[in-house]
């Protein structure tokens, strides 16, 4: 199958792609995070992405503007909701792409961190994936984490201190802070 990947950082892309390539799939990469903040860390992350694409040979598509707006606007007064907003926006706009441009099917690097929650990323998945017509592959990639985190560092490429919005950079912060 021809896929489009959503990648939200360089990192968490190395094991998806490998494993999809193992399958036989074609992969192109996709990068698209509005969420990110702040801007600094969107580019750094932006920087990490290309850099492994670079390393890994994977074709790589670019949303070349930078809207936290859209996210923000979705989020106001329902804060709670935030990580359904944040996968929606990202899926939906992976799947827009790859229905346009033909792509078999998408998926998302968000399925190899232990930090999200995969049944929601399956569900919102599944939402976009009826709405547009565009298949949606749900893997569960969690157990390649730390071997994409060690090629990363291998790799020389940042990998980022929290999920990437304002609000779990907040709590990350909090977190450090009452830790001590």
């Amino acid at each position: 199958m021809k896929i489009l990947l959503h990648i939200c950082c360089g990192p968490c892309a190395i094991f998806p792609v490998l494993d999809l390539r193992a399958q036989g799939h074609d992969v192109t990469g996709f990068f698209c995070n509005p969420n990110i903040h702040p801007y600094q860390e969107y580019l750094l992350r932006r920087e990490s992405t290309e850099e492994m694409s670079r390393q890994m040979d994977l074709p790589l598509l670019l949303e070349e503007s930078y809207f936290p707006e859209a996210y923000f606007r979705e989020v106001a007064f329902r804060e709670e909701e935030r990580c359904r907003f944040c996968y929606f926006l990202r899926l939906r706009e992976t799947a827009a792409l790859a229905k346009e441009k033909g792509f078999d099917g998408f998926t998302t690097t968000l399925l190899v961190s232990p930090w999200q929650n995969l049944e929601l990323i399956h569900q919102v998945g599944e939402q976009v994936c009826r709405e547009l017509g565009v298949s949606f592959l749900f893997y569960d990639w969690r157990s390649g984490y730390r071997e994409g985190r060690r090629r990363a560092r291998e790799m020389g490429l940042y990998s980022q201190k929290y999920c990437g919005c304002l609000f779990s950079e907040r709590e990350r912060f909090q977190k450090v802070k009452k830790n001590g």
